[in-house]
């Protein structure tokens, strides 16, 4: 085990445990599969308590004036930047990106708990005119919801649940988190940071276990009021029908199937660096990764040789080390899951021009892929591959490519490369996502909402957007007696 790797506990109704009435998981490092440590699973009882203490959590901390929570939070973002390089490395530890992507992810989450904190102080209401005598005010406020359950995948392990945990606390909403079991040190150090900036205890609990048992037990728990998850479109179904027997609101970030459009007058050199960034960024386990990529018949051959090549050129390796550029894929199953992508597409005849197997020696690691001219009932053309592989294919006319970017039922993210501002307006109008990212990829930062259309979700997270999901509307009208 690592002496980088802290010993793993829950938080639960205020304290920290290292036993729990679930049983144990180890916890594997992906670059060498090797054991980091065992987890503590909570029972079907210790994640009641947890739902219990955030109902108490939530009577003190909404109580709280928002310069209160505003000043809380923006002390836990000072002290995940002073933290930033131990957190990192448990990071990468655990899930396997490369350390200068870690930091990325631990910096950004700081900023983005950050402008939460100032929405806290911007949490507006409104005063309406009354339309009757005898009415003195009329006004409309967004009280914070109450508790939420929050879950969280292992792709972003400090990033996602600092989506949650800003904008709930932000608005005076007490949480319970579930993070991914693979990578829960991040989360225990993202959850430490915001109790020593003063978060009252039992306002924030964290809890692992069985998923379904967690997920059933604190959705039925009269406590929670909302539920938050960033998970797959199965799973989000899953949860929200849950929630829906039972009343609660929810909200989903269910992943996507990102499209990009090449067009004919792109610098193609331009556009290429960035995709090949952009794709193989955490080993392509990124829910707005590009993925189909619609290449422009003038340019296809072209990019398909240059982008094969920079793939292949990518150095793998553990995160540690600071030569990697791709790091492992976070489990094992991932690996078995890419390599039923690579051979569905190989059967109904696309051409693999580079990767498509797994690397031949400790760790999770799998080649970077990209697959040209896979049919539209090919498995990659259909399903979220979440991993390191890129499918090419020309088009001719414009409008042949959004009709092909449309095709899929998700909606997350989407990218086009055009030097043409009237193209680009069009692009951004005609095509079906959350977020449309024109010559770039940085459509994820603190001040725009990040969330998708059809299957790819339900609600936004950050943005000025992202506290009002934690909110209710009441309306008060107070007239005059008598």
């Amino acid at each position: 085990m690592s002496t980088l790797y802290p010993t793993l506990a829950l938080h639960v109704a205020g304290r920290w445990i290292t036993e729990a009435g679930g049983g144990r998981r180890e916890v594997l490092n992906p670059a060498d599969g090797s054991v980091l440590g065992e987890l503590p699973l909570a029972d079907a009882a210790q994640v009641d308590a947890a739902a219990a203490a955030a109902a108490r959590g939530f009577a003190v901390w909404r109580r709280r004036s928002a310069l209160e929570r505003c000043e809380t939070l923006r002390r836990a973002a000072v002290l995940m930047r002073e933290r930033a390089e131990a957190m990192a490395t448990v990071l990468t530890l655990e899930q396997g990106k490369p350390l200068a992507e870690a930091l990325r992810e631990l910096r950004l989450s700081a900023d983005i708990i950050d402008f939460q904190a100032e929405e806290a102080r911007r949490l507006y209401g409104r005063s309406v005119p009354p339309r009757v005598d005898g009415i003195l005010s009329q006004t409309v406020t967004h009280p914070p919801v109450g508790p939420v359950a929050a879950f969280t995948a292992w792709n972003f392990p400090v990033n996602l649940p600092a989506r949650k945990l800003g904008a709930a606390l932000a608005a005076g909403c007490s949480v319970v988190l579930k993070p991914a079991e693979e990578t829960p040190a991040s989360a225990m150090a993202l959850v430490q940071c915001f109790l020593d900036a003063g978060l009252p205890p039992e306002t924030l609990s964290l809890v692992c276990g069985d998923p379904a048992m967690v997920s059933a037990t604190l959705i039925a728990h009269p406590a929670i009021r909302k539920v938050s998850l960033t998970g797959s479109v199965a799973v989000g179904r899953l949860l929200a029908a849950q929630c829906a027997r039972e009343g609660k609101r929810f909200a989903g970030e269910l992943g996507g199937h990102a499209p990009v459009i090449v067009c004919e007058d792109t610098d193609p050199a331009f556009a290429l660096k960035l995709s090949v960034q952009a794709k193989f960024r955490n080993a392509g386990q990124v829910c707005a990764s590009p993925i189909r990529f619609f290449v422009h018949r003038r340019h296809v051959d072209a990019w398909c040789g240059d982008f094969s090549a920079a793939a292949a050129a990518l150095r793998l390796g553990p995160g540690l080390d600071a030569a990697t550029q791709m790091g492992p894929l976070t489990h094992a199953r991932r690996i078995e899951d890419m390599e039923r992508f690579v051979a569905d597409a190989r059967e109904q005849g696309a051409r693999i021009l580079t990767g498509g197997r797994r690397v031949d020696r400790p760790g999770f690691f799998f080649e970077p892929t990209v697959i040209a001219d896979a049919p539209a009932t090919s498995r990659v053309m259909r399903i979220e591959p979440f991993g390191p592989i890129a499918v090419i294919q020309p088009f001719d006319a414009l409008d042949e490519a959004i009709a092909a970017a449309n095709a899929l039922d998700y909606g997350l993210g989407a990218y086009a490369f055009t030097r043409d501002l009237e193209v680009a307006h069009h692009l951004g109008e005609a095509i079906e996502a959350g977020m449309v990212g024109i010559n770039h990829y940085g459509v994820s930062q603190p001040e725009l909402p990040f969330g998708g259309l059809k299957a790819s979700g339900d609600g936004v997270e950050m943005g000025a957007e992202g506290i009002l999901a934690y909110t209710d509307v009441k309306t008060v009208t107070v007239g005059r007696h008598g």
